[in-house]
């Protein structure tokens, strides 16, 4: 007798809305349980007001920066600014670099529209100057940055030199001394030509803002374990070494892997050290993190990040640092 074989039971995949559903059921059945917990215990009370003071802060910079990103991903296309790029290469660079600022959108929808630029034409300089650029001085994060900073303009100036000079200077590098054969990696077409624009702009943002939220709520939790779990003297020892703070800021930056539109309420939170250190910060994570490198692998090949991540992380520390002194000063 010949078994049948059933068929297998197709199996739902597990998202990130699953699990952000989950956790917000859990949070609404035991609130009670929850609230009685953070009361009872003062550290936790602690992080939990830091926690919410930098998310609350954070999530209408990080919703406003996802749908100007969805709209971007929908209505723009990379062939409009590969129209306006002159013709010499180092000026190409120095025009993406700026073309940053009319692009909103996190480090993520970067990745995949720098790729597109090579794809279409534009030098491999003035795409990566793109990519380095468009997450760290568009409107939103500027914005952002001197909500998280008030009373400090000159954090966000800071902030905006020391990102763009980042961009040319690796975009310079690369014209220099950069090769077409470490970029390993086809593209991938993410969007196919037979979707609308309203699905293309839903898709790009409801992907970004899931992306990013977790790293938002991670990035708030880390800053909440800082304050209290770090004790106050270790702080103070740090703020009192600048060279060790901005090394320190520096590799925080790439293992928090926040969202450029969400990252300085964060830099903003850890007021114990100068300004200095948190505009390393600032400056690093939009350009090299754990996530954009990962990111970066897929779609231009490990090579390539083996080569690119390291030196955009030195470049960004010296850019950063230099852009402090110049404009922060003695600022604390």
């Amino acid at each position: 007798m010949v078994e049948t074989q059933r068929p297998a039971r197709p199996r739902i995949p597990i998202t990130s809305m699953h699990v952000f559903a989950l956790l917000l059921v859990s949070a609404i059945v035991f609130r009670e349980q929850l609230v009685s917990f953070v009361d009872s215990v003062p550290d936790v009370r602690t992080g939990a007001t830091i926690f919410l003071g930098v998310f609350v802060q954070a999530t209408p910079f990080l919703v406003l920066g996802v749908l100007v990103s969805g709209g971007i991903a929908a209505f723009v296309s990379p062939r409009v600014l590969r129209r306006l790029l002159p013709s010499d290469e180092k000026a190409a660079v120095g025009v993406l670099g700026l073309a940053g600022m009319a692009l909103p959108g996190c480090e993520c929808g970067a990745v995949p529209v720098s790729r597109r630029l090579m794809d279409q034409g534009a030098p491999t300089s003035a795409a990566l100057a793109f990519l380095l650029s468009a997450p760290a001085i568009n409107p939103v994060v500027l914005v952002s940055t001197a909500v998280a900073f008030p009373g400090e303009p000159r954090m966000v100036l800071a902030r905006f030199v020391g990102s763009l000079a980042t961009a040319w200077v690796m975009g310079w590098l690369w014209a220099r001394m950069g090769k077409a054969e470490w970029i390993t990696a086809r593209l991938v077409d993410h969007h196919p030509g037979d979707r609308s624009k309203w699905e293309t702009f839903s898709e790009a943002a409801r992907h970004d803002l899931l992306q990013s939220g977790a790293f938002l709520v991670f990035g708030a939790g880390a800053a909440a374990v800082l304050h209290v779990v770090v004790p106050d003297s270790v702080l103070d020892h740090l703020a009192g070494q600048m060279l060790l703070a901005v090394l320190v800021m520096a590799i925080l930056a790439v293992v928090l892997a926040l969202c450029s539109e969400a990252d300085a309420f964060v830099a903003a939170s850890m007021s114990m050290l100068p300004l200095l250190p948190r505009l390393v910060f600032l400056v690093v994570g939009p350009a090299v993190d754990v996530k954009l490198m990962a990111m970066q692998a897929g779609s231009f090949g490990r090579g390539f990040v083996a080569r690119f991540a390291p030196a955009t992380f030195v470049v960004a520390i010296v850019c950063a640092t230099v852009s402090g002194y110049l404009i922060l000063g003695g600022a604390r």
